[in-house]
């Protein structure tokens, strides 16, 4: 050995001593980081067994696991030394500035610890007087020392810093404490984790008597270890940080602000100025194997901070880290936006109203103009970005579909040819890469946690200048010139804001169609800049059908001109208010019950797709067409689908629970069968997989959901099975071809829109249908006057106060003779922008309108009582362009 040793290099002998050093270090490390552990768990319990035999001393206490509340009943040493250890494993709420209990000497009233052994039996262990002697240790050694201050933060370090400077007067300690952890990345990172990580700072407890009597599966519980296949993954990410404990960070924080907010605010403020400054510098340096566990868990803690939307924190802090976040991969946001959903969905709202003000502050404190527009403001554009983390996270969180019912490949199976190439012609809608990454689209949201609503900003909406937005949006969609759109944050801006977008889109693609027109005439080609149709009153359906049947069949693109709509033998000139009226005559034609092509649900008023109509596939993709150029050229339809005809356009296929809007007394009697769960299930309601229908004429039709099905029985165990083929059937099989059809045509028209990017389901039935909201008092304040009319004419006050005795049928007969629609535009009455102008003196003529620009013309009537009679006979007799 001698001999060896000498023959070694000083370098050799010295490697081996550091290794076996280094050995030596690890192993204890290890076994000390395990009585660590256990001291911590130890710790925990015997705070819940004091909670429930002492309480936590507030009389108003409403936790009701604790002696305080009044709510417990008396318990033993043994049934609270039980129940302590199941409060424990559940992770179970601990009283606020509960005082900290140390272990009991024998002079205590409790001389056992108590544990359930293997057979699931209580057993009374005594403490051995090591074991006191290094509970009392432990429980000096979590008080901080203030001198020094700690390097990380838990519940009840916060909670003896507080007390100590109440105590003592003086909060330097807690003003040095925050500015020391909330400034520093590591150190906020390591703060508030899970109760088995924040033991590092406890001393090490030989004895481990209290752990006695324990199942195996119980103290590797209490100790925070893995089972042991697991052990090799454990190993290699040792240095992996646990996450945060939001239920102990949530309680830390309310007992840190029942404190006056100017004893610590300042301090808290600037220490989360520099941590956003040190996550601006420390973020593009990560590389993309660093790990990210440390920027998680700083989120997680800041965002939880209750103040965060007011004072100096909404001015100061909250931009600031915003600003910091804005540089997050999309890994990182992925991840944030999984805990957000997860455990920390209970902050999802706060954290939402925090950025909501932080963004309606920015905008109405900032002078913005063309050369500085909200769209380069950095706190309003990095608070968007944030909020869209938070976006995907409240569609987690809520209720989702399978994405199964996303794919509509097999609508492709035995389709023609032309429809085919509509679908490899479609523009491809770029993919957000966060909801790539999440697996989520919002299409499988059935239901938010939090409503889609609440995410829009009506400030934000009302400030944006779309077109420059637009501008943006385009440029961004071609060569990423990192131009900010917030057309690609759609869910902040409200339904009428991007309905702005969309119109700026069709009208763009409509000039481009008369720019190519012109070039064609000249070079000799025939020209026609615009969407000709012209058609006759009484044979409107088969005119307009015959015509875009020509059109889409020989130059699809020609659906994306102008639309310019002539009646036979009028003289109207078509500025909008033609093609208005157009397209209400269709739709009342077309839904017609004598045409069959659709049906009336009589429960929920609404139409769908006839299952068994003898018109052609043409048919209903010429209706397809139609309903695409009502949207194309902004004109608000009188249709009343339901719901999941939206979602299908949109590519989803309908599932049970759209049945709920589409026929809801069938899908109560399903959630009927549901929610049975008595064996007897087949003797109740006596289904079987085999479906009966009507047709038009009324005869009976069955249908086998399953081959054979009349001999299937419904029972427990194929319910589900049943209702699933039922609704897919209903809505989707029986309605194939129609449908398909149908779809096709829309998509002729629409292929190249940001429809399906900017809105949602039901934001495209908004789109269509208008608003429900009939409020004329919006109409009159938005209201303006020409030809020497004010607000404060005598006749225009008369002229409002008889719109407002109308009835809801001659105000929806106003609407349709002032602006050529009785619908409701996206965002309301106020967005009309109706216009009266003095149409002479008094007189027996009837008001006229211009139905193009919304004009309505009114003699200066000499009464109110001839200006009623005039206006009832103009609405009700108001058909045709003879007048004007």
């Amino acid at each position: 050995m001698n001999t060896a040793k000498n023959n070694r290099g000083p370098g050799e002998a010295s490697s081996d001593l550091v290794a076996s050093t280094s050995n030596n270090n690890e192993h204890k490390i290890d076994n000390i980081e395990n009585d660590m552990k256990r001291a911590a768990a130890r710790k925990l319990i015997e705070r819940y067994f004091y909670q429930l035999t002492e309480g936590c001393g507030n009389p108003t206490c409403s936790n009701k696991n604790c002696a305080s509340s009044g709510e417990l009943k008396p318990m033993t040493p043994n049934d609270a030394a039980g129940h302590a250890l199941q409060l424990f494993k559940e992770d179970a709420r601990l009283c606020e500035r509960h005082p900290s209990k140390i272990a009991r000497t024998q002079s205590n009233k409790l001389d056992n610890d108590l544990i359930k052994n293997t057979n699931g039996t209580i057993n009374t262990v005594p403490l051995s007087n090591s074991v006191s002697e290094d509970s009392e240790q432990l429980n000096k050694s979590v008080k901080p020392n203030h001198a020094s201050v700690p390097s990380f933060l838990t519940e009840q370090t916060l909670y003896e810093i507080i007390d100590e400077c109440e105590a003592n007067d003086s909060y330097s300690p807690l003003i040095r404490t925050l500015g020391e952890i909330f400034s520093s990345i590591e150190n906020l990172s390591k703060s508030f984790l899970e109760e088995s990580s924040t033991a590092s700072n406890t001393p090490n407890l030989e004895s481990t008597e209290s752990f006695k009597g324990l199942k195996k599966e119980e103290v590797r519980y209490l100790e925070g270890e893995k089972d042991k296949d697991e052990d090799s993954s454990a190993d290699s990410s040792k240095n992996k940080l646990l996450p945060v404990d939001l239920s102990s960070l949530r309680r830390a924080y309310a007992a840190l602000f029942k404190l006056k907010a100017t004893i610590f605010e300042n301090a808290l403020v600037n220490a989360l100025v520099t941590l956003a400054g040190n996550l601006q510098m420390e973020l593009p340096m990560r590389r993309e194997k660093d790990s990210y566990d440390d920027i998680l868990n700083v989120l997680l803690i800041v965002f939880e901070i209750p103040s965060l939307g007011s004072g100096d924190f909404l001015e100061t802090a909250l931009p600031a880290i915003c600003r910091a976040s804005q540089s997050l991969p999309v890994e990182v946001q992925a991840s944030l936006a999984t805990a957000w959903s997860g455990r920390g969905r209970g902050a999802i709202r706060n954290i939402l109203e925090n950025l909501q003000q932080l963004i309606t502050l920015r905008v109405i404190v900032t002078p913005f103009h063309r050369d500085f527009c909200v769209q380069d403001e950095n706190v309003v554009t990095s608070a968007t970005k944030l909020m869209k983390i938070l976006y995907y996270a409240n569609m987690l969180a809520g209720v989702l579909e399978s994405p199964t019912l996303r794919n509509i490949d097999d609508m492709n199976d035995s389709i023609d040819e032309s429809f085919l190439m509509v679908k490899l012609n479609k523009a491809i809608t770029p993919q957000d890469p966060l909801a790539t990454h999440l697996g989520v689209h919002i299409l499988d949201c059935r239901k938010p946690f939090l409503p889609f609503s609440d995410f829009y900003n009506e400030l934000l909406s009302d400030t944006v200048e779309m077109d420059r937005d637009f501008a943006n949006f385009k440029s961004e969609l071609g060569i990423f010139s990192g131009k900010f759109s917030f057309m690609n944050y759609p869910f902040i801006l409200t339904p009428a804001t991007k309905t702005m977008g969309l119109y700026f889109d069709n009208r763009i693609r409509m000039y481009s169609e008369r720019r190519i027109s012109i070039l064609q005439a000249v070079t000799g080609q025939p020209s026609n800049p615009y969407l000709r149709l012209k058609v006759r009153r009484d044979n409107i359906i088969d005119d307009a059908l015959v015509e875009l049947e020509m059109i889409s069949m020989e130059n699809p693109n020609d659906l994306k001109k102008q639309l310019v709509v002539e009646f036979e033998g009028e003289q109207g000139i078509d500025e909008g208010g033609v093609s208005k009226e157009f397209f209400q005559l269709v739709v009342e034609e077309i839904f017609n019950p004598d045409y069959a092509m659709f049906t009336l649900q009589s429960e929920t008023q609404t139409v769908w797709f006839n299952p068994t109509s003898f018109e052609s596939t043409a048919q209903f993709t010429l209706i397809g067409i139609v309903l695409g150029l009502a949207i194309y050229n902004n004109i608000i339809l009188a249709v009343n689908f339901p719901m999941v005809l939206y979602r299908k356009l949109m590519g989803r296929r309908g599932s049970f629970e759209d049945l709920q809007d589409w026929n809801p007394v069938l899908y109560n009697s399903l959630k009927q069968m549901l929610e049975y769960n008595d064996p007897d299930i087949d003797d109740v309601f006596t289904q079987t997989f085999r479906i009966s229908y009507q047709d038009v004429f009324g005869s009976v039709i069955h249908y086998d959901l399953k081959e054979r099905g009349d001999k299937i029985i419904v029972t427990q165990e194929n319910k589900y099975e049943f209702v699933d083929l039922y609704a897919d059937f209903l809505l989707n099989k029986s309605v194939e071809k129609q449908f398909k059809a149908f779809y096709k045509g829309f998509q002729m028209v629409v292929d190249e829109s940001p429809l399906e990017q900017l809105f949602r389901p039901e934001e495209i039935e908004l789109l269509i249908c208008g608003s429900k909201n009939f409020d004329f008092d919006e109409l009159e304040n938005s209201t303006e006057y020409d030809g020497g009319y004010t607000s404060e004419s005598q006749i225009i006050k008369d002229f409002w106060s008889v719109v407002h005795s109308f009835s809801m049928e001659d105000k929806q007969k106003l609407l349709q003779f002032t602006t050529g629609s009785d619908r409701v535009p996206i965002g309301g009455l106020s967005r009309l922008k109706l216009v009266i102008a003095k149409n002479g003196p008094d007189s027996d003529r009837l008001p006229t309108a211009h139905t193009c620009f919304n004009v309505l013309l009114l003699p200066e009537y000499s009464s109110k009582e001839k200006l009623k009679d005039r206006l009832i006979k103009a609405i009700n007799y108001s058909k045709g362009f003879g007048m004007l």
